[in-house]
């Protein structure tokens, strides 16, 4: 979330930052700042009355130890209200703070300079686009349909088992799945990633601290028993394995990965952008976590945005970059690329990873800390990226790599499937 002081003294910095996303409701800015004052103007008169219910104690205490009783009483009496009065200050504040905390969590994140403006993926921009058209044959077949050709993935079983976009993923489309996430993992080891296996269902402060709660608990799975969460993506439980943390300065740059199943309620209406493993309620992603000094978050966007770049130039995946605009970036970003492979059979582009730079917004809520100059306490900053999420990963390979003998598989995931073709 926002910081206050930032807000109060970069008030039309801040609208003017917000305007860019299409934020509508200004109006909450004037409010953070009036709660904000009388806060203030609260805890102000609170501590100057403790400070005379501390300066009456040791008048009191004085006049006890020289023995006049009666001046003491007087004291005393005079002072018979502070404790009340302290208390209703404290029952004032402790609602204040409430209201205060509940309107800043509306608050998103402020867009970094470079971000368009706009409102909508018809808004965001072409940073850069590398490969070349698949050349395919004219009947070529979208994903779906070569999942069914050679048996590698039933969607009407999942169906049957759980509901619509819940794929079973069988013989060697169950190894194409092993073999991606075993070659993203590998790949991020040689990048420096440290890599974790966190647990896929997370708490309420785990979810608020990284952004999806309160904005997303309408597109996560909610175990009501337990109140808990099914993650969305690995970034919720590896980021808050630093909440409530004062890490080293030297320590950085700190850099995780981790691969998991990842949930999301909001699969979409019908039609061919949401066919097949287009879009799911259920789907395996490697992510990249990296919490950093401030002075470097920017270098390591563009590092993270590069090394992803890699693999789907490995992968001999066309696709392109976006810078997206101020409309549709997540709630918490300050700036995303999005990764959009190109879909031979379909004939469009499918986002296979979104690289994001918090900043502040997830370690103010975290609380992720360090020490930095003159041993000042200072907020990390946080930025996570797909690296991959394999739906549309395999969506791509199966249709792009379509061939007349069957699905040719990429040269680097040779070795993990053990296979060259899927027929």
């Amino acid at each position: 979330m926002l910081q206050i002081s930032y807000i109060r003294e970069n008030k039309e910095k801040v609208i003017e930052a917000l305007n860019k996303r299409g934020f509508k409701e200004l109006g909450k800015i004037d409010e953070l700042i009036a709660l904000d004052e009388q806060k203030r103007s609260l805890q102000s008169e609170s501590d100057n009355l403790a400070a005379q219910a501390n300066a009456a104690a040791r008048e009191i205490g004085e006049l006890m130890r020289q023995g006049k009783r009666d001046e003491a009483e007087v004291v005393k009496q005079s002072s018979v209200n502070f404790k009340e009065q302290i208390k209703s200050f404290a029952e004032q504040l402790n609602k204040l703070e409430e209201d205060f905390q509940d309107l800043l969590v509306t608050i998103p994140n402020l867009p970094h300079d470079s971000v368009p403006a706009g409102l909508t993926a018809e808004d965001n921009e072409v940073v850069l686009q590398y490969g070349d058209e698949p050349d395919l044959q004219q009947e070529a077949l979208p994903h779906w349909e070569l999942a069914v050709k050679y048996g590698i993935i039933d969607f009407e079983t999942g169906t049957k088992i759980s509901g619509a976009g819940f794929p079973l993923y069988k013989g060697k489309g169950a190894k194409l799945q092993r073999a991606l996430i075993n070659f993203f993992l590998d790949e991020a080891d040689k990048a420096g990633y440290y890599e974790i296996q966190p647990p896929i269902v997370i708490n309420e402060a785990s979810g608020f601290g990284t952004g999806q709660l309160p904005d997303k608990e309408g597109q996560m799975y909610y175990i009501g028993e337990d109140n808990l969460y099914l993650i969305p993506t690995a970034e919720v439980p590896v980021t808050n394995i630093y909440r409530d943390t004062i890490v080293q300065e030297e320590s950085f740059p700190i850099k995780h990965c981790a691969y998991t199943p990842c949930f999301r309620r909001e699969a979409g209406s019908y039609g061919a952008h949401v066919r097949g493993l287009n879009r799911l309620h259920q789907f395996d992603k490697v992510e990249l976590v990296q919490i950093v000094h401030p002075a470097r978050s920017y270098d390591t966007l563009e590092e993270m945005s590069s090394y992803v770049q890699t693999l789907l130039q490995k992968l001999g995946l066309k696709y392109r970059v976006l810078r997206l605009c101020g409309g549709d970036m997540g709630f918490t970003s300050a700036l995303t690329y999005d990764m959009e492979v190109w879909s031979a059979a379909q004939k469009r582009w499918l986002e296979v990873s979104s690289v994001s730079n918090f900043e502040t917004y997830q370690s103010n809520r975290l609380k992720v800390r360090f020490k930095g100059e003159n041993g000042k306490m200072q907020l990390a900053h946080t930025l996570n990226g797909s690296a991959l999420a394999l739906p549309r990963i395999v969506a791509a390979i199966l249709e792009n790599f379509q061939t007349d003998k069957g699905v040719a598989i990429p040269d680097v995931l040779r070795p993990y499937t053990r296979f060259d073709f899927i027929d």
